[in-house]
């Protein structure tokens, strides 16, 4: 048994050395057959490389010999272009050199000609001096043959000349003048012509009343109110006078000042609107009326100056400007007034080529003084240059406005021209009535004599002047002071104004008492 294993192992071991011989003699046999390959590649690669370098060396001189051939004939080129050029630089310079020398030619001719200029000046200033001495001398012959000097003798020509052609001459400058005076004249009249042409503005008289339809005459009932209290308290917050009774339909709101006019026309619709009339009612509607009306005039102000183009203007100032509306001047509305003189004023500008701008500012802001003439002292004019400062408006305007009734002088062409426009269009057929004016004039005095007492603290002229209300705080004045008040302003009025028939004077003064439950 042992022996059987052993020669197993003895077995075992002998395949595995027969094994280990065979393997290592299998790579050697592979490594030499890999050698043997690889050996044959490397000289296929070496015949393949030589053959490459073969054909490249070729190739390389083949362009070698290309690029010479490429120089050469370049090199041929360029020697041909060189002589070419030299050619034509030679052809130049000779040109130049013989345009040098006729220059030289020409510049010794021209010397020779200026010294023979130079000789012949020379020669003609000995003559002209020879000349004069000679002239000289016949009149000094001459002055001792006549017994007269020079100036003695071309006195006496001019004399006698100035005789013999003096009528004639004097014909002559007349008839030139009348041309020139209807030339003149002729082309004033286009100008203005065609400046008013331009600016046709609608002229219509301001009235003194306002009126209201209203829907039936039993509302006159409500607008009078119980033992007339209504209209009593409208009257006195307004300083208006309410006709109910004339007109079937309307109430009549008269008064002189366009203002309160407005005002209480406002104040009334809305009272109709609502339905509610009674004396604190109305006092709500002609407070909330009164603001409108601020609103109205500022309006009026932003479209002036929106038509006319002036739109540099302050807001303080066109509000100032707005407050024409208002105003009237023998019954022409200031505000529309002020309108057409700008336009006017610009297109007269512009046909003679002035600055037209300035013109249409001027004439715009030209009566800005009658916005304020019934608060300040002092006529428009310089109402209007003393506002125009206050809003640092350029001088030059301010001059014109001041200049436009010709309390100043005038310092500029375009001044004039505001002052032209100004009387265009005050003159114009049916602008101006001058009886209104004066009517309204004496409204406004009454009104000044009533308030010029102490202690009157509103006065309105109603019923066309005819009834003066003064309206005085039972506080300041007595019962007895109020009755000698009423006398004093009727005497007042007596001695200073002429009026036909009379005025009747109403005093008011009444007390109220207010309470209020907390």
């Amino acid at each position: 048994m042992e022996s059987q294993n052993s020669i197993t192992n003895m077995t075992d071991l002998l395949t595995v050395v027969v094994a280990t011989i065979a393997l290592f003699a299998g790579a050697l046999v592979g490594y030499y057959v890999r050698q043997s390959i690889a050996r044959k590649r490397a000289g296929t690669i070496e015949a393949e490389l030589q053959r490459k370098i073969t054909h490249t060396k070729k190739t390389v001189e083949e362009m070698m010999v290309k690029s010479k051939e490429k120089i050469d004939e370049n090199e041929r080129k360029s020697y041909s272009d060189l002589e070419e050029r030299q050619k034509v630089v030679l052809k130049a310079e000779n040109r130049l050199f013989k345009k040098e020398e006729e220059m030289d030619e020409k510049e010794k001719g021209i010397i020779s000609k200026e010294k023979e200029v130079g000789d012949k000046l020379e020669k003609l200033k000995e003559i002209k001096k020879d000349l004069e001495e000679m002239k000289e001398e016949e009149v000094r012959k001459l002055e001792k043959i006549s017994g007269l000097s020079r100036n003695q003798a071309k006195d006496d020509l001019f004399a006698r000349i100035e005789k013999e052609y003096e009528a004639e001459t004097l014909e002559r400058i007349r008839k030139l003048e009348e041309r020139g005076y209807d030339s003149y004249e002729r082309k004033a009249r286009e100008i203005i012509s065609h400046a008013v042409q331009g600016y046709a503005l609608s002229q219509t008289q301001e009235i003194t009343t306002s009126s209201i339809a209203i829907p039936s005459d039993e509302i006159k009932g409500r607008i009078i109110g119980k033992e007339g209290r209504n209209i009593r308290a409208f009257e006195k917050v307004t300083g208006v006078e309410l006709i109910v009774d004339e007109t079937p339909g309307l109430v009549i709101i008269s008064s002189f000042n366009p203002v309160r006019r407005e005002i209480a026309k406002i104040a009334l619709d809305r009272l109709l609107k609502d339905g509610r009339i009674q004396p604190a009612r109305i006092e709500q509607e002609i407070e909330k009326a009164e603001q409108e009306i601020v609103k109205k005039i500022k309006e009026s102000g932003e479209a002036a100056v929106y038509e006319t183009g002036v739109l540099d203007l302050p807001d303080k100032l066109i509000q100032i400007l707005g407050r024409l509306q208002f105003r009237t001047s023998y019954g022409q509305n200031v505000l529309d007034h002020s309108i057409e003189v700008a336009h006017i004023a610009a297109a007269i500008a512009a046909e003679i080529g002035l600055n037209v701008s300035f013109c249409r500012k001027a004439g715009l802001l030209h009566d800005i003084g009658k916005a304020l003439d019934y608060k300040v002292e002092g006529s428009h004019t310089d109402i209007g240059g003393k506002i125009l400062e206050k809003f640092n408006i350029d001088p030059a305007i301010i001059a014109a406005v001041k200049s436009h009734h010709e309390e100043y002088p005038y310092e500029s062409l375009e001044a004039r021209i505001v002052q032209a426009a100004d009387q265009i269009s005050g003159a114009r057929p049916g602008a101006r009535k001058d009886t209104l004016e004066h009517y309204l004039k004496r409204l406004e005095d009454l009104e000044d004599i009533a308030l010029s007492f102490s202690g009157a603290e509103k006065a309105y002229a109603i019923q066309g002047g005819r009834e003066l209300r003064v309206f005085v705080h039972p506080k300041d004045v007595s019962e007895l002071e109020a009755h000698k008040l009423a006398r004093d302003i009727a005497q007042k009025i007596q001695d200073e104004l002429k009026y036909p028939g009379e005025i009747k004077v109403l005093l008011i003064r009444e007390s109220r008492i207010i309470e209020y439950a907390k």
